[in-house]
């Protein structure tokens, strides 16, 4: 396929079976954004983006120059929807096998900003992840290893 028309009209007749058409694959984002089913280098010509470098202003390559190169990306798992003792044990085999990193499930309340105890949120407690009450007063699921 030498171009963008040559293209068109071959994903035409192939939508053409489901009663479809190129322009019905343009999905908007939520921003109002039109997201093409084609890019072709006509469509880097009015990008500000390009010729910018990471590291530097206006930073829409990454905030630092080497960015990933010398470090890894971080492994994470999810995790948090039991005990919290049974959640430490769980942090700490994934930690000892090489995992990077924590994300906690919180429940519902939590991730509201609500003590599990506050009536607002009574049905969102330990819901979608682990219960936490305010600091002072919560069991927490990764404590210092006491082995040291």
């Amino acid at each position: 396929m030498s171009n963008e028309q040559e293209w068109q009209q071959l994903a035409n007749k192939e939508l053409s079976r489901r009663e479809k058409t190129v322009d019905s694959l343009v999905q908007q984002t939520a921003e109002g954004i039109a997201i093409k089913p084609l890019y072709t280098e006509a469509d880097l010509d009015n990008l500000e983006v390009t010729g910018t470098l990471p590291g530097l202003p206006p930073y829409v390559r990454g905030p630092r120059a080497t960015m990933y190169t010398a470090q890894p990306w971080t492994i994470r798992q999810y995790a948090g929807f039991s005990t919290a003792k049974e959640s430490n044990a769980f942090y700490r085999r994934n930690l000892a096998a090489g995992q990077k990193g924590l994300s906690v499930a919180f429940d519902l309340a939590t991730h509201r900003g609500y003590d599990s105890d506050n009536p607002r949120v009574a049905g969102d407690v330990g819901k979608a992840g682990r219960r936490y009450r305010h600091r002072g007063r919560y069991e927490s699921p990764v404590r210092p290893d006491p082995a040291g």
